[in-house]
Parts: structure tokens; C-alpha cells; sequence
């Protein structure tokens, strides 16, 4: 047995031990970490699988909570918030950044990209970074490591409440779309009838008919529970996203550079974790649609890419394309 003296300063360590972790919780700072998604989604594991390893990477002095299904707020609230920096981080599309650049929507140009590799490429290039850099600059939100990392899709779909078999059935249809201007003008040149609505009224929308079709990554299709209203999928490709996570640069430039370290860190192996979620969930999530009665076609892309390709050469001609877009994307084919 130990002896009294030996007992007492044991316990004066224990007690010391406790005191410090106590102290280094109570120090913590907290990173909120907005999202629009379920957190049993795909991609809210992924983003509660960053937050726990930043956790674990900063040795619990830097906390990311993540606040799931719209709780701060929609798109455009969050991203107020964001620039504020009451929001310090928000997982979603990095094209939502074109409020403060425009030309950044480009990223997101419809049938354009022969695949994801080669918009990897396009989104790696001086013109895709330059500008986020002036959005960067311009709003002080900044993207956290390859805008590419974290995957969202892994490919993207339609989900409509009748069949669509061709490029033909989608004159006409009600689509949901989000608020963006080229998105908007390339589904109503597809002959679309375009309707704005946040994510999270789809469902709803689609049940009382205010909109018959959304475009989904794939593996939000079963989480967003879409195919209960809407059991036709189609395959289209229309571009290749990813997740990025905004940031407020200045609670980022605050920060010491072992906690800027371990948002890296934790980034990274996120990115390497969205590949074989997106991936996996995908695989058995169609396969339990397709026992629900759920059809998966993949259409042909060819006349969408036809139609959409003399609709960019047209705006460049009229001058309404950012200036050298079509030379760098095929220069990174």
C-alpha cells in the first residue's frame, strides 16, 4: 500500500491533472460549423467527422459544432453570418461565393466538363483561384484547403415525379433550382420551367405539385427521403461538385498556427473519408431504392451537351462569359 505521504501527493497530482483538463476545456474556443443537411446524411457524417478530428488534432482546444438541417439559418442568412464571423463555417458549395464574384458560378457550368478529373483541373487553375482569392478579398470568407477535397455527389441526378427517358421530356417540366442566375438561364435555355425554393422545402414541394423535378447528388437522394415523392432517377452528369467549407478569414488569421494545422489536417482525411462514404452510400442506397420501386435511368447526355454547348459560344460571343473561360477549360481537358 502507499503510504500517507505518498497517497497525498498522488492525489495532489490527479487532482493538478483534473484542474488542467478542466482549464483546457473551459478554454476551448468554439468554431460554429453551419449545414443544410441531416446529420445521419452522408455528408453530415462527413462534416462531424472533420469536427471530431479537429477535436482530437487541436487536443480539444478548438471545438467545431455543427449546427445540421438549416438551425442558423437558409443559404443566404449563413452566408451574411459567415461574413460576420457569428458563423465561423459553412459546408456547402463553394459557388455560393459568386454573391461576391459572379464569374465564380462558372465552376458550376452545366454539361460543360468532359469529367470530374477534368474539372478538378479547371478548379485548380489561376483563373478558378483567382477568383476566389477577390471573393476572399472582397467579403474576408475563404475557402479551407483544395475547394475540390470533400465530395459531394458522387455524381448528380434528377428526381422527378414522372418518367423522364430523354432530353425531350424535360420541356416544360417544373424544376426546383437554387438561387442562381446561370443555373436559372441554363435550365430554362433546356427548356425547363425553373422555380426557386430552398432545399428543405423540396420534399414538400414536389408532394403538392408546385414543382415536379429536382437535381440531387446521389447519395442525398434516400436521406432527403426525394424518392418518396418523386421514384424516376436519372443520371445526367450535369457538373461535378464538391463540398467546400467557407470560412470566415479573420477568426482563421486569429487562430495559432497548430489549430490552422489541425483544420488542415482534418480536412484532408475528411476529403479521403467523403470518397468512400459519398461512394458507399451511393451503392446501397440505390439498391434499397430500386427494392422500393424506385427506376434509375442514365439519359443521353448528348443532346443536353448540344444544346448547351451553342448556348456558351453564343454568350461569348455577345461578350457575356468571363474572359478566357472557354480557353481554360479546354486547356485543362
Amino acid at each position: 500500500m502507499l503510504g500517507f505521504r505518498s497517497r497525498i501527493i498522488t492525489s495532489a497530482v490527479g487532482i493538478g491533472a483534473l484542474c488542467l483538463s478542466l482549464a483546457g476545456a473551459a478554454s476551448a474556443e468554439t468554431w460554429r460549423m453551419a449545414s443544410k443537411m441531416p446529420p445521419d446524411s452522408p455528408e453530415g457524417l462527413v462534416f462531424q467527422y472533420f469536427a471530431d478530428k479537429v477535436a482530437e488534432y487541436s487536443n480539444g482546444e478548438l471545438d467545431v459544432k455543427v449546427f445540421p438541417n438549416e438551425q442558423l439559418g437558409k443559404t443566404d442568412a449563413v452566408m451574411e453570418q459567415l461574413k460576420l464571423g457569428t458563423v465561423h463555417l459553412y459546408g456547402e458549395g463553394s459557388t455560393f461565393m459568386d454573391k461576391w464574384v459572379e464569374d465564380i458560378s462558372w465552376v458550376s457550368a452545366a454539361f460543360l466538363f468532359d469529367d470530374r478529373e477534368h474539372w478538378v483541373r479547371f478548379m485548380n487553375s489561376d483563373m478558378a483561384k483567382g477568383w476566389f482569392a477577390e471573393a476572399s478579398e472582397q467579403a474576408g470568407v475563404s475557402l479551407l484547403g483544395d475547394p475540390t477535397a470533400i465530395l459531394r455527389g458522387p455524381y448528380r441526378v434528377m428526381v422527378a415525379n414522372k418518367d423522364i427517358q430523354s432530353f425531350d421530356d424535360v420541356s416544360g417540366l417544373k424544376l426546383r433550382m437554387h438561387p442562381d442566375k446561370l443555373a436559372h438561364a441554363i435550365w430554362t435555355h433546356l427548356g425547363a420551367e425553373v422555380k426557386t425554393l430552398a432545399w428543405t422545402d423540396v420534399y414538400q414541394s414536389i408532394d403538392k405539385g408546385i414543382v415536379e423535378a429536382v437535381n440531387s447528388p446521389i447519395a442525398l437522394v434516400e436521406s432527403m427521403r426525394f424518392y418518396e415523392v418523386a421514384p424516376h432517377v436519372i443520371r445526367h452528369d450535369e457538373y461535378y461538385q464538391s463540398i467546400g467549407f467557407m470560412m470566415n478569414k479573420e477568426a482563421y488569421d486569429a487562430l495559432s498556427d497548430t489549430h490552422r494545422d489541425a483544420l488542415h489536417k482534418a480536412y484532408d482525411e475528411a476529403g479521403a473519408y467523403s470518397v468512400e462514404v459519398m461512394n458507399a452510400a451511393a451503392d446501397e442506397s440505390i439498391a434499397r431504392m430500386k427494392e422500393s420501386g424506385v427506376t434509375f435511368i442514365d439519359v443521353d447526355r448528348g443532346p443536353f451537351i448540344e444544346s448547351i454547348t451553342a448556348l456558351y459560344q453564343d454568350m461569348e460571343s455577345k461578350g457575356e462569359l468571363p474572359e478566357g473561360f472557354l480557353a481554360a477549360v479546354e486547356e485543362t481537358r
